[in-house]
């Protein structure tokens, strides 16, 4: 992840945790999560001059990356212990 695309996911997720702070998303439709992160994707998309789904795609892609590498981290810290149970 660069640091431009650390920075927007960062924003994104600074938003969201405003916006919708006891949604849990594995319970609320996407459709219902896009509508509440609509305004920092505009925000987004508008500052570099490309179309929102593109910020929202990237935004999706951005957070696998996250959640992959930070389950690597997990991994990495707690592998011994999580062998030995």
């Amino acid at each position: 992840m660069t640091a431009e695309d650390r920075e927007m996911f960062n924003r994104i997720m600074e938003f969201a945790d405003e916006a919708m702070p006891d949604i849990d998303p594995e319970k609320v439709r996407v459709s219902e999560q896009i509508d509440k992160l609509r305004p920092i994707l505009q925000t987004i998309a508008m500052e570099r001059s490309m179309p929102v789904e593109e910020v929202f795609i990237k935004y999706m892609d951005l957070a696998t990356e996250h959640a992959l590498e930070y389950e690597q981290k997990m991994k990495d810290d707690f592998g011994d212990i999580m062998s030995t149970v």
